[in-house]
């Protein structure tokens, strides 16, 4: 199992657009594709602008096959379309579980 955290950087002023759009275009389709949506979040205290998606996979695999697939989904094309110029930067990152972890 790995989690995968996409951190999002949303220009300033935008966050409520960004969120509207998630919300009407993106995340439906991600549901339908994608791995387990475990949660969205957005910052309160310290780096503001700041939205973090986490998503489960069985596996590294699973997770570059799930996402090619929704890649070639064209309303996928048009959510990314609706978003351009509202992400300042994104970083992604691959978590493994430790054996201390209870989701494994």
């Amino acid at each position: 199992m790995i989690l995968e955290e996409r951190d999002y950087h949303i220009v300033p002023g935008r966050m409520g657009d960004f969120l509207k759009a998630y919300e009407t275009l993106g995340l439906d389709i991600q549901k339908r594709f994608l791995g387990t949506f475990i949660g969205h979040f957005v910052t309160e205290i310290g780096e503001l602008n700041h939205v973090v998606a986490l998503w489960r996979y069985e596996s590294m695999a699973e997770r570059e096959a799930k996402r090619k697939d929704m890649m070639a989904h064209a309303p996928w094309q048009d959510y990314l379309a609706a978003i351009k110029g509202m992400i300042q930067s994104q970083q992604t990152r691959i978590l493994a579980p430790t054996a201390l972890s209870p989701m494994k």
